[in-house]
């Protein structure tokens, strides 16, 4: 008999792993909260739901964020919208005959490892609890739906509110805003908004580095893999030059320069934050030092009022169907292998669990191909599986700052190096996904 798995969310990293499982013949089943495939990429105005804004593209170039079973229509765009992505990963698991194998509006509430390594796994769908059984569980959750809110002294007045709220940017038509954080959804929230609202600062503690969407007249991540054979050290100031002639340095725009090279903390890329800010529709602020009813309090003394504060600050990584004392990764390291195996459960695997500096997508699908080869029985794990993750743990591929938000970073070219080193050599279609992109730069 085939073994049974079950693969828990039908987003990009779900519908990859639950598509490669079945390619292996193996039972599969798919526990979705939601109603639809795509999970964040599809766009929401339900308060609570995790899901992009309504104006939100990708920030990877459709070249390297495609499956490399299936790509992308060649007429969506260098980088397509939440609309186009939502019917990419719809098709995609029509394709595959994944949508057949997707039990909607499931919730799973509990998640238990038995003796025999088997999984007891309880779900509730309309208030009815019932209980499963599989040999091998792909935890395919996701890692941007629980918001870390920010604490400082003081109380606000108006309304402080997390970008995993913000769904239309009408919402802060003439109104004041503050927005906290130089992340991708941070500056995006500041341009959107500032097309609408009475007034956007922005408030950062430290530099980021921020990059374009095109470069040469290419994708900037296509760009950037042209030279991607250089050593690590000439990477890092070729790009930092190329960012300088684009962009010029950040304080010329009112920001902190960045304290680290480029890749020591997760890249923003955004064309239009410095455009905006120098046609005087952003302000640039310090970080805050305390909240005063409906002032806000910056640690360079200056002081402005707001309705709104919008506190772009990252997500907890967390599993709430697992047991805390069983695991938890919402704090500190990841110990897994390859983001993706854990050092005692061998029928246990994360899928899209990392941060790659690029799409999450194609390195799930490659995670996906080793699980299911695995519990299919074409592949085995290395003995030394714990002296491999503390090898990953001690040489990261980019020495980051220590904050939250960094504990499951890779790069996004040398770690699909990594997983391809674990599959056959014809596994991959023989032509590379990047192949037009890179002859047309």
């Amino acid at each position: 008999m085939p073994k049974s798995v079950c693969v828990i969310g039908a987003g990009p990293s779900g519908i990859t792993a639950a598509k490669n499982l079945l390619d292996q013949g193996l039972l599969v089943t798919v526990f979705e909260a939601a109603g639809e495939i795509g999970g964040n990429w599809i766009f929401s105005e339900t308060p609570g739901h995790s899901s992009v804004f309504e104006t939100t593209h990708i920030i990877s170039s459709r070249t390297l964020s495609q499956y490399d079973d299936y790509h992308m229509p060649e007429d969506y765009p260098d980088y397509p919208s939440h609309a186009h992505l939502a019917t990419y990963f719809k098709n995609y698991a029509t394709q595959f005959g994944v949508e057949k194998r997707i039990a909607f509006h499931t919730k799973v509430v509990h998640c238990k490892c038995l003796p025999d390594n088997r999984w007891e796994i309880i779900t509730e769908r309309n208030a009815v609890l019932q209980t499963h059984y599989f040999d091998a569980l792909a935890v395919c959750n996701g890692h941007h739906w629980n918001p870390r809110m920010p604490s400082y002294p003081g109380h606000f007045s108006g309304r402080l509110m997390h970008s995993h709220d913000v769904k239309k940017f009408q919402d802060f038509k003439h109104k004041k805003v503050l927005v906290i954080g130089g992340g991708n959804s941070a500056c995006d929230v500041a341009v959107e908004s500032s097309r609408v609202a009475a007034s956007v600062d922005i408030s950062w503690r430290r530099g980021y580095w921020i990059a374009p969407k095109f470069l040469m007249g290419v994708p900037a991540d296509v760009f950037s893999h042209k030279v991607d054979w250089m050593p690590r050290w000439l990477w890092q100031k070729m790009v930092k030059l190329s960012l300088r002639i684009r962009n010029g340095a950040n304080t010329m725009y009112g920001l902190p320069n960045p304290d680290g090279p480029v890749g020591s903390h997760h890249p923003t890329i955004n064309e239009d934050l410095f455009y905006t800010i120098r046609h005087g529709k952003i302000k640039p602020r310090p970080d805050i030092e305390k909240l005063d009813g409906n002032t806000v309090i910056f640690n360079d003394g200056c002081r402005a009022e707001y309705d709104v504060i919008v506190a772009c600050t990252g997500y907890i990584i967390t599993h709430p169907f697992f047991d805390k004392n069983f695991i938890d990764y919402s704090e500190g390291e990841v110990p897994l292998w390859l983001r993706m195996m854990h050092p005692d459960i061998t029928s246990l695997y994360f899928i899209g669990l990392f941060q790659p500096l690029g799409c999450i997508w194609p390195g799930a699908e490659l995670q996906s191909k080793i699980m299911a080869r695995e519990i299919a029985g074409l592949w085995n794990r290395p003995s030394d599986i714990k002296n491999k993750i503390q090898q990953e743990l001690q040489h990261p591929d980019f020495k980051q700052i220590n904050t939250a938000r960094h504990t499951i970073t890779v790069d996004y070219h040398k770690f699909r190096k990594r997983l391809l080193q674990q599959l056959p050599k014809d596994y991959i279609s023989k032509t590379p996904i990047y192949k037009l992109s890179l002859q047309d730069a």
